[in-house]
This record gives C-alpha cells, sequence and structure tokens, in this order.
C-alpha cells in the first residue's frame, strides 16, 4: 500500500518540480525561458525516461497496474509491455519537440501544440498547460 501512494505522490508531485524551477530561475532570477521549464524539460524528461522504461526497465512479470509512470501512455505501456504504448509516448515526445520548436521561432499558433503536448502528456505536461495558458 505505501509503494502504491508513494508511486502515485510521485506521479502527480513531479510536474510541480517544473513549476518549481519556472519559479525559481526565471520570475525570481530572470536567467531562464519560461519555454525551457514548462515545454523543453518536461519533453526531456519524457524523452528520457520513455527510452529508459522502454530497453533499461526491468519487466515485472506479469505486468503490474501501479508501476510508476509520468503518463497515461506511459502507464498503459508499464502496465501491460505493449511497445504500442511506448511507440505513443515516443509520438508523444515528438509533439513537445514540434510545440518547443514552434515557441522558439514566436509563431503566435504555437499555443496549440504545446496545449496538445499538456493535455497528451498529461499529468507531466500540466507546465506546459500553465504555459500555453499565460503565454498566449
Amino acid at each position: 500500500m505505501t509503494y502504491t501512494i508513494g508511486i502515485w505522490l510521485w506521479i502527480i508531485g513531479f510536474p510541480a518540480l517544473f513549476l518549481r524551477g519556472y519559479q525559481w530561475f526565471v520570475v525570481r532570477k530572470g536567467n531562464a525561458t519560461p519555454l525551457r521549464w514548462l515545454v523543453g524539460y518536461p519533453t526531456l524528461a519524457m524523452l528520457g525516461w520513455t527510452t529508459y522504461c522502454r530497453f533499461f526497465w526491468p519487466k515485472l512479470e506479469p505486468a503490474t497496474w501501479n508501476a510508476p509512470s509520468y503518463t497515461i501512455a506511459c502507464w498503459l505501456y508499464c502496465s501491460s509491455y505493449e511497445p504500442f504504448w511506448s511507440n505513443i509516448a515516443y509520438g508523444i515526445v515528438g509533439v513537445g519537440i514540434i510545440a518547443t520548436i514552434c515557441a522558439c521561432l514566436y509563431t503566435q499558433k504555437a499555443k496549440y501544440p504545446i496545449a496538445t503536448f499538456g493535455i497528451l502528456a498529461f499529468p507531466l505536461g500540466i507546465p506546459a498547460l500553465f504555459y500555453a495558458l499565460h503565454k498566449y
């Protein structure tokens, strides 16, 4: 029971680290861009974790429903070990990369791919949703 509670607190609380980094490095210090903390770093984190889970995570037999996961697609992969869901997670990372590039080019339509990444990467995408709501 404690493992399950700890895992879900981690899953729900991890996006807060990006929001805290945004608050500290952007709002207080003024030496970073909001895009980096709210969209770029969550995208890189998802890329790293998806790669780790797909290729290096020790697969339990049978797959368990309460494996550590940070998006719905990743949870579906961890609870079934079907490569399809890992591929979906990589697709969501692709959306995050495209969203970051669009925002770097200062296009006004960047809020749509950013919000899409935020929704697809929920709960890890909460910082991206915050950025899409407050930036545009």
